[in-house]
């Protein structure tokens, strides 16, 4: 029972919102050409569905943002690493690094545009950008504040090199480099709706841009759903991960 009842809890606000949504667009408080009924919404869903398009825009963008979190995510956690363990390279490379993150990475586009075009390296770029400084800053946080202690014991236990690092600094940097994981993610899906506005003919951002042109606040709704749910799943799957490579630690002991 108290499972289901936590299974329930987190989607009391969203079934709240939806409700009065439902109330505003009956009574009419709200142009339906603005706001149009949840039916309306569902209605031309269950169109886009059916026709095969909103499959295909969503899976440009997964793509799209599964490549940028995978290039950005995997420079971020091997710089994180680096620095981590060598105070050359973080003297050498973290000053630079911090400038670069403190650009708003939104702000780059029109020199993407010059870089890349308004092909598909354009929106990948800006993706792996926006995703690469949180799992850095998380992953050389979680290096830097390992218990020495257990370096130590580590060390006791004749393990250096490689062992060292699988055995004690990588799991006790991941609670840390999953914090990083779980911002990033948002940022990702943030970075990819602007970024799917530059000049394309694919991608939910381009849905939303057709509809926009046709003033067809349905579809537009649809697509924010979308980003929503999809913000949402890699939400779920990163707790998953977490809890699957944290069963160890303390706080995740049942």
């Amino acid at each position: 029972m108290k499972k289901i009842v936590k299974k329930i809890i987190p989607w009391i606000i969203p079934a709240i919102i939806v409700i009065i949504w439902q109330v505003v667009s009956m009574n009419e408080w709200v142009s339906t050409r603005l706001v149009p009924e949840p039916l309306t919404v569902v209605s031309s869903f269950y169109h886009l569905i059916i026709s095969g398009e909103l499959f295909f825009h969503m899976k440009i963008s997964l793509a799209r943002a599964i490549t940028g979190l995978l290039v950005g995510g995997g420079i971020g956690f091997i710089l994180g690493i680096i620095n981590g363990l060598s105070s050359f390279s973080y003297l050498f490379t973290d000053t630079t690094l911090q400038m670069i993150r403190n650009i708003p990475n939104l702000a780059l586009i029109p020199l993407v545009i010059v870089w890349f075009g308004i092909d598909e390296g354009a929106k990948i770029f800006l993706v792996a950008i926006g995703v690469m400084f949180p799992i850095y800053i998380n992953t050389l946080h979680g290096i830097k504040n390992i218990d020495v202690g257990m370096i130590e014991m580590g060390r006791m236990y004749k393990l250096k090199g490689w062992k060292l690092f699988k055995e004690i600094l990588l799991p006790g940097a991941l609670p840390s480099i999953f914090v990083g994981l779980r911002y990033a993610l948002g940022i990702m899906w943030i970075t990819l709706i602007v970024a799917e506005t530059i000049a394309t003919s694919q991608g939910v951002g381009y849905l939303a841009m057709t509809a926009q042109q046709f003033m067809q606040s349905d579809i537009i709704i649809i697509t924010i759903i979308l980003y929503a749910l999809f913000g949402k799943l890699a939400d779920i799957l990163a707790q998953w991960g977490e809890k699957k490579a944290l069963r160890w630690h303390k706080s995740y002991i049942k």
